[in-house]
């Protein structure tokens, strides 16, 4: 059992305090100067490093009354001998678009946590969400009660739509292409139901990012990727652009060479672009930010499928809607997405992202089944395989006509 007051001897943990780098060891000997549960944890943890199995096990379904969904439910398989962390589950909140926060905010959720459960926390989770780490059952209502009189809201788990998230968009970064921010905040509102009550065959994850840069890596982890692009040439001022050269930029090395699609070309007066070739990969921008700006008309490309590797392997996004214009109600977007979560809740199998669904029925199907037209930006690369069968389209003769 864990001492009340003298932090337990782990000699495997401490392994993980070594290195100038952070340590979630260090933080946890933080918590447990003051919480029990978090000293408790510390015990659990070494001895799970000196039996080499993890010592949590799932014993049933926990929550908040009125929602399927937010909190994690996780017990020790040694609640006698580690009875601090006996239970030890986690809350998810909602974050704020962005992840912008005041003081005040983040201090009132620190001292509700201190009180409430163990004190360590996690900012943020992969989905985004606030995650509190560690506390009982019957501090789970108590929480959420306060954390709903601070202004909170529970976050998704289990297989719902995550909580939505987006990078800062328009409030810090001038190469948003759309308003993040409100976008996500709109969505979060107009999915109440989906993120609190579970009922898809799996996660969907709902990532938005301002411009193709993508600092949300929506295109490796969200089911649904909203990357801000634009359509028409990129802006130019040659100005600028000599400017660069005579500050010490090499144009023909650093942008000219780079450009994956080699659609640029330098003669040493004037940067062309054959924009029809411009892939948006947004590098030359990143070099040169006061010469070159994303063109006028903008809006975001919607991409389907990523996930991290669980039940199968990794996935990135591919492109469903090449261009679309993101402006309040949204409607087009919902329409979309409102299609693909019908056909995927209904027809999907228990565990499978939305990704894995479409790779299992072909893009074909669930094209024709959601009622989109084939776009040549959806495919990667053009067909390796040179047998088509035609049997499809073709109408059997009547037996009268044969005859």
């Amino acid at each position: 059992m864990a001492d009340e007051k003298q932090t337990p001897t782990t000699p495997n943990l401490d392994e993980l305090e070594r290195g100038p780098w952070p340590s979630f060891v260090r933080e946890i000997k933080k918590a447990a100067e003051k919480s029990p549960m978090s000293r408790g944890l510390l015990g659990v943890l070494e001895r799970s490093y000196t039996d080499k199995i993890g010592h949590w096990k799932h014993g049933g379904i926990v929550g908040v009354r009125g929602y399927g969904g937010g909190v994690i439910g996780r017990y020790s398989d040694l609640p006698e001998e580690f009875p601090e962390v006996a239970h030890f589950h986690t809350i998810r909140v909602n974050q704020p678009a962005g992840w912008f926060y005041t003081s005040d905010a983040l201090r009132s959720i620190c001292d509700l946590w201190e009180r409430r459960g163990s004190g360590l926390t996690n900012l943020h989770g992969s989905t985004g969400d606030i995650i509190l780490l560690g506390t009982r059952t019957e501090e789970l209502e108590p929480t959420f009660s306060e954390l709903t009189q601070a202004g909170f809201d529970l976050g998704g788990s289990g297989s719902d739509i995550r909580t939505p998230s987006c990078c800062v968009g328009p409030a810090r970064c001038e190469w948003a292409c759309y308003d993040t921010l409100n976008l996500t905040y709109d969505l979060t509102m107009h999915y109440q139901d989906e993120i609190h009550r579970p009922a898809f065959p799996y996660k969907f994850k709902i990532k938005a990012a301002g411009c193709p840069n993508d600092c949300v890596a929506s295109i490796a982890r969200a089911d649904l990727s909203i990357i801000g692009t634009w359509r028409g040439p990129i802006q130019v001022d040659q100005a600028a652009v000599k400017a660069y050269t005579k500050n010490g930029i090499d144009i023909q090395a650093d942008v000219v060479d780079r450009c994956p699609s080699k659609c640029m070309a330098w003669d040493g007066k004037a940067l062309t672009i054959a924009n029809e070739w411009c892939v948006k990969c947004m590098h030359c921008i990143n070099v040169m930010t006061k010469a070159l700006r994303p063109g006028p008309e903008r809006g975001a490309a919607i991409l389907v499928g990523a996930k991290a590797p669980i039940v199968q392997g990794a996935m990135l996004s591919s492109v469903l809607v090449p261009f679309m214009k993101l402006e309040p109600p949204y409607t087009a977007l919902k329409d979309l997405v409102g299609k693909m979560l019908e056909l995927w809740a209904e027809e999907g199998k228990s565990r499978e992202r939305i990704g894995e669904f479409i790779q299992r029925v072909g893009l074909g199907n669930f094209l024709e089944a959601i009622g989109m037209e084939p776009r040549p930006e959806m495919v990667a690369h053009p067909r390796e395989n040179p047998y088509v069968f035609y049997e499809e389209y073709l109408e059997e003769e009547p037996a009268e006509a044969k005859a």
